[in-house]
């Protein structure tokens, strides 16, 4: 079978990551085919937004003011009843000086309707996008992934050729194997999510109506989130310790758990579950945090959850898989350009797409494990200090990566002091709100572990808003690159 056509990128995948890298790429004149197996609009879980991706990526995109014509419920925050106190608390973006004012918000967003402004705006700045057309494998020449095979809706199959190949066909990816890796599971995050829809939930009151909920209960948590006047997201997340609960009828499941979490039982005490349409199945997911150990080969670059993913507690699953595919899109495009090596470039990708994604990890697992209440959840057995150390040695992996500032110089003994540290230091930050008796957590968003996890994502938000750095960006790591003024390309810094 031979090449039909020819590309210089071919993602697989239609979701925010495939759109986004499809798009930044097409944006700089280059050839590029997206081919996504379903037709849009399409259900997907993941409606929770960061401010870096509506302010960074869509600005970066030009699809900003489409995105707030949408008219999506506006998130100013988060809040949670979890940690110490008895009662919820909640943060703010705009505690951040570098979110204050037009960008201290996000969006809960309804996927169907998100992904599909990001897939048409593709076409608008020429991908080639062909729908119901399923990748089924990656081809190769000389070592180098050179194209895919994929079988339209009629079942007919294509070969095509491409300089470069993405995938970003999410956790269920049939082709990330060919990007020469391995899948490996996180040991701490081996939950069971089960989720659905209600209509005629209640909000919680101004400011805070639109906020994402999270509420701990005895065998897990829950998230809450107001889609629309009506519409509203509500999912639990409870560990393998107790999977017996969630056996049998999905629906039935759900409800029983909801009886156990009195906040979220109160909220939906007025609301019906939605039982017809894309909203009207219970839905169940396991086993969903994990990473590759490889994210790239020449040819081939991994975008998104085909990539890894992390939990969703604090809505990192959206930002991730933009903001890996700008990455990506950057060194497409300077490889394209003939500016930078594709080993040098992509290098450049991973050991920041693996930074952002440890900072996630290294927060969520000292955030589970601020519950000081050792009769009540079920979190605190997971205590960081009792880890095993197969577990802290796969954390070192993702601390750093293969090319990261941190990952060749800590050891299984130092990454247990940072897990003490930073645990204890999100503890007091969180002990200092329930003192202040405050609503936002302004002492937990200026805890270092949250300063760099929002680092990133407001230079992205900076080149989108003010067409350039808001600070003047170092290096990431000896030898390695720079964004260039637009974003879109790396550029080598003058010595």
């Amino acid at each position: 079978m031979s090449a039909e056509e020819e590309f210089d990128v071919v993602v697989a995948g239609g979701g925010p990551g495939g759109s986004t890298v499809a798009s930044f790429v097409a944006m700089q004149g280059h050839r590029v085919l997206l081919l996504e197996k379903e037709a849009f609009p399409r259900y997907q879980i993941g409606e929770s937004l960061l401010p870096a991706t509506v302010h960074g990526i869509c600005g970066l995109l030009g699809v900003s003011a489409e995105i707030e014509k949408a008219g999506f419920v506006r998130k100013l925050g988060g809040t949670f009843r979890w940690g110490t106190s008895p009662e919820p608390w909640s943060f703010s973006f705009a505690i951040s000086p570098r979110m204050a004012g037009p960008t201290s918000h996000a969006y809960q967003v309804e996927r169907m309707k998100f992904d599909d402004i990001l897939l048409k705006h593709a076409r608008k700045v020429g991908v080639d996008v062909r729908e119901q057309c399923a990748v089924a494998e990656v081809t190769e020449d000389a070592g180098r992934a050179s194209g895919v095979v994929y079988t339209d809706s009629a079942g007919t199959r294509h070969e095509v050729a491409a300089k470069f190949v993405v995938d970003a066909s999410g956790n269920k990816s049939r082709i990330h194997r060919a990007a020469g890796g391995e899948r490996a599971y996180s040991d701490f995050f081996r939950n069971i999510a089960l989720f659905g829809y209600f209509e005629g939930a209640k909000r919680l009151p101004e400011p805070r109506k639109g906020n994402i909920f999270c509420a701990a209960f005895d065998e897990g948590w829950f998230w809450y989130i107001p889609l629309s006047d009506r519409l509203t997201s509500v999912g639990a997340v409870v560990s393998r310790e107790f999977a017996e609960s969630v056996q049998g009828d999905s629906a039935e499941a759900l409800s029983r758990l909801i009886v156990r979490c009195p906040r979220i039982a109160d909220l939906l005490s007025d609301a019906e579950r939605v039982t017809e349409g894309a909203y009207g199945e219970v839905r169940v997911r396991k086993d969903y945090s994990y990473r590759n150990s490889r994210f790239w080969r020449p040819g081939m670059v991994l975008v998104g959850d085909a990539a890894c993913f992390v939990d969703p507690v604090f809505s990192s699953g959206v930002h991730l898989a933009t903001y890996s595919a700008l990455l990506a899109a950057r060194s497409l495009n300077s490889v394209l350009a003939g500016e930078v090596d594709e080993e040098r470039s992509f290098a450049e990708f991973e050991a920041r797409y693996r930074h952002e994604y440890s900072l996630f990890y290294e927060f969520l697992v000292s955030f589970y494990d601020m519950n000081s209440d050792h009769e009540s959840y079920f979190w605190q057995a997971k205590r960081v200090t009792n880890f095993a150390d197969s577990e802290l040695e796969a954390f070192v992996e993702l601390v750093g990566g293969v090319a990261s500032l941190d990952g060749a110089f800590v050891d299984v003994e130092s990454a247990r002091a940072r897990f003490k540290h930073t645990a204890g230091e999100l503890e007091s930050s969180v002990s200092e709100v329930d003192r202040s008796g405050g609503d936002d957590a302004t002492a937990l968003y200026q805890s270092a572990i949250m300063g760099h996890v929002m680092e990133q994502g407001t230079q992205v938000q900076a080149h989108a808003v003010l067409g350039g750095e808001l600070d003047a960006e170092d290096v990431f790591f000896p030898g390695g690159l720079l964004p260039s003024a637009d974003g879109l390309r790396w550029v080598v810094p003058a010595e």
